[in-house]
């Protein structure tokens, strides 16, 4: 135990002993480190070396000389230097002082000089202050060949007035007047001037002073009105080394930052840098190995519990426990302190928790793992019950497989439309509610969740899948997938981003600005998607829901065709298919009502009802409208019988250029409304017609030959019984006058 405390004794030796070297040898080596007792640290110093014969100080401004032993720099005496770039010195005061000649009295000056960029006055150590009753003093600082100035003026008239005004010796401003310096003044004079040459206090005051002096180190005296008690007053000087900064000084060759452990600090005055030690290290950064590591162990500047217990490390310390002890060894942590015996019952405890923490562990594992299990199972059983293994059959068994069908996780479309958040739905339909989504991919897509379902609806669903999977229309809204892991099932759609038709006619603002151009055009692309279904595809496709609702618009306002929920596939060999009537109230056939034959014929009908929406922005059915208005249709082909189309049509979309146009789609709507099927166009001959008519728009020229007064078109007489019916149905779907016999129709004016 006596051998370790000796050794300890010897390092601490060790570590005071170079500490003392190294504050001993603050100057270059064969170069003087003191004048009297002023140290002189490097990269000040006198003269030449005497090993080298360099020179003694980094630069010229920092050239001192030794004379009786005191230390100057110039004329100016230096008492202190610190490396933290402040210097004490002794400054000579300004005067002026009244000279009594013949009778007569003069005024005499003297002034002050601190000539060196290099030094700069300290504005927080040192005040300006000029003392008298009739003076007035000045600061001077010339930099960058420009004068500057501070300073301050007393004047007084009586001894008593100075009495009653200066309690403790106070320079207050009467008699004594003082002013901060600003910083950064360097190249410095001080002078001081009388303002009537002392006539009105020559009683009492000879003379005049200015001086800037260190904070606290002068106390203002009556007496100094006839006499200053001193020549000289100690000022506190900035100093620094080069003429540039930092970042401009460290890659030449006179950079004075030298140490390892040395960092660079600009001057805040502008003019050149000081080099200062890392945290942890002491001494002089301007030498090679001036900056030293802090003993903090040492010297007890530490917050270990005890000496014992500190580890010096580069540039700080650490502390510690020995062997046998426990803690962190600080003082805030409670120090060091012996390990305690673990108490059996302490150890039966401990172990009876980890058992249990690992029993609990283990059965949290197990039941984590089984609802895996559960999970993965309840997604196959909804994979089969949503018809998983009959889309797949399908898919499978088709021949063109450039258009495949992507089969989504449950998980990706949760997280594409934050678990399914009500504030992303854009619409609800009569199967489904359609969500906006966003793919991991960044594709925007519209989900289609489909209200819950028993197993017959199973079919519905699979049937849409295996219907978009084979539509390549521009008009046709694209699937792009599906997911059938979940209770409901999903459909992915392209996102079709401006509304529906529907929304576009009826809930505008302004509805007159959908101009009958683009009404046209729409009306033109719709039945275009339905001839594709209807003629193009490999297998015929009946819609069985064409509506408005069911038109979406993208940002050009293209038409897309969407829904497909209540679509069939028609066999080649057949041209009709019996089903449970399905589809909207105001746009159902009503032969397709009455028979339960569903006809290509029944979306001809269902289009024309969307005509009649675009030519006149009226619902299809509204309680809200007289009796004999509330079937749109019943409504306009009456107007249309009576030679008054005109006055059904929305406000707005007439004018002289297009009223031909109107007129020509009129008349294709009502023939698309013919009670019987046979009696309506097919969709391809209605496409090829509105396609027709957007060409005669195009080209006016083409139809220069016919004259539209002379126009006849074939209209059915009306069904009686339609006029007399009380079904409620039938008056919406079929109560009007269908116009059986030929007739002419002079349009004229539309009147």
């Amino acid at each position: 135990m006596r051998l370790k405390d000796t050794q300890k004794q010897l390092i601490r030796l060790t570590v005071l002993l170079l500490m003392a070297l190294a504050a001993a040898s603050q100057a270059l080596p064969g170069c003087p480190d003191s004048c009297g007792n002023v140290s002189i640290p490097y990269p000040f110093g006198i003269g030449h070396s005497s090993i080298d014969k360099k020179n003694c100080f980094l630069e010229e401004p920092l050239e001192l000389t030794c004379t009786d032993s005191a230390l100057f720099q110039g004329n100016v005496q230096i008492l202190n230097i610190s490396l933290a770039g402040k210097m004490d010195v002794l400054t000579f005061i300004a005067r002026v002082c009244k000279n009594d000649l013949f009778g007569g009295v003069e005024t005499y000056r003297t002034e002050s000089y601190l000539r060196t960029p290099a030094f700069t006055i300290s504005s927080e150590d040192n005040k300006f202050v000029s003392v008298g009753c009739d003076t007035y003093g000045y600061l001077n600082s010339f930099h960058n060949g420009t004068e500057s100035s501070t300073g301050c003026l007393t004047r007084c008239n009586s001894l008593d007035s100075v009495e009653s005004m200066q309690r403790s010796g106070n320079c207050t401003g009467i008699g004594c007047c003082q002013v901060d310096i600003p910083p950064g003044m360097k190249n410095i004079s001080l002078q001081a001037y009388s303002f009537n040459n002392f006539n009105s206090t020559s009683d009492f005051n000879q003379c005049g002073f200015s001086f800037v002096v260190k904070n606290g180190n002068y106390t203002f005296s009556l007496d100094h009105f006839k006499s200053m008690p001193f020549n000289q007053s100690l000022t506190v000087i900035d100093w620094s080394v080069g003429n540039g900064t930092c970042d401009a000084s460290m890659h030449r060759a006179g950079y004075a930052c030298k140490s390892a452990n040395s960092y660079c600090d600009d001057s805040p005055y502008e003019y050149g840098y000081r080099c200062k030690c890392n945290p942890g290290f002491d001494g002089n950064a301007y030498l090679l190995h001036g900056c030293q590591d802090i003993p903090e162990c040492a010297r007890n500047q530490h917050n270990c519990d005890s000496e014992d217990h500190c580890i010096e490390t580069s540039g700080s310390f650490e502390c510690f426990c020995p062997d046998g002890l426990i803690g962190n060894g600080t003082k805030e942590g409670g120090g060091c302190h012996p390990k305690q015996k673990a108490d059996p019952f302490i150890k039966i405890v401990i172990g009876a928790c980890v058992g249990l923490i690992a029993l609990f562990i283990g059965v949290s594992w197990l039941y984590l793992m089984y609802q895996k299990r559960k999970v993965f199972k309840l997604k196959e059983k909804f994979f089969q019950q949503n018809g998983g293994i009959i889309l797949r059959q399908q898919l499978s068994t088709r021949e063109d497989s450039s258009q495949s069908t992507t089969i989504f996780s449950a998980e990706q479309l949760k997280k594409a439309t934050n678990n399914f958040d009500e504030s992303l739905i854009v619409g609800k339909g009569g199967y489904g509610t359609v969500f906006k989504g966003l793919l991991s991919n960044n594709k925007v897509v519209a989900i289609k969740k489909s209200k819950i379902v028993d197993q017959s609806q199973v079919e519905q669903f699979i049937n849409e899948v295996i219907i978009l999977s084979q539509i390549n229309h521009r008009n046709v809204v694209k699937l792009l997938g599906c997911c059938l892991e979940t209770e409901v099932p999903l459909l992915v759609y392209e996102f079709v981003n401006n509304g529906t038709l529907f929304d576009y006619l009826h809930k505008q603002g302004e509805v007159v600005n959908v101009s009958w151009k683009t009404r046209l055009r729409i009306a033109t692309e719709t039945a275009a998607a339905l001839s594709y279904l209807h003629s193009a595809a490999s297998i015929p496709i009946i819609h069985r829901d064409v509506k408005t609702a069911n038109i979406l618009l993208d940002e050009t306002y293209i038409a897309k065709v969407s829904d497909f929920g209540a679509s069939r596939l028609v066999p080649l060999d057949q041209t009709e298919i019996a089903t449970i009537v399905q589809g909207t109230f105001g746009y159902l056939d009503p032969e397709y009502m009455q028979s339960s034959q569903l006809t290509e014929k029944s979306d001809v009908y269902s289009f024309g009802v969307v005509l009649v929406e675009l030519l006149t922005g009226e619902k299809p059915f509204c309680f809200n409208r007289a009796e004999e208005k509330r079937s749109l249709t019943v409504h306009f082909l009456c107007s249309l019988k009576e030679d008054r189309l005109f006055d059904v049509l929305q406000v707005g979309i007439l004018d002289e250029e297009n009223k031909q146009e109107l007129m020509e789609v009129a008349i294709l709507a009502a023939r698309c409304l013919r009670l019987t099927g046979e009696e309506r166009p097919s969709m391809k001959e209605v496409a090829m017609e509105l396609e027709g008519i957007k060409l005669t728009e195009k080209h006016p020229w083409i139809n220069t030959s016919k004259n539209f007064l002379e126009g006849q078109y074939l209209l059915h007489e009306a069904q009686s019984s339609h006029e007399h019916g009380d079904s409620s149905s039938a008056q919406q779907n079929t109560g009007y006058d269908s116009l059986r016999a030929l007739e002419l129709i002079d349009i004229g004016n539309g009147r």
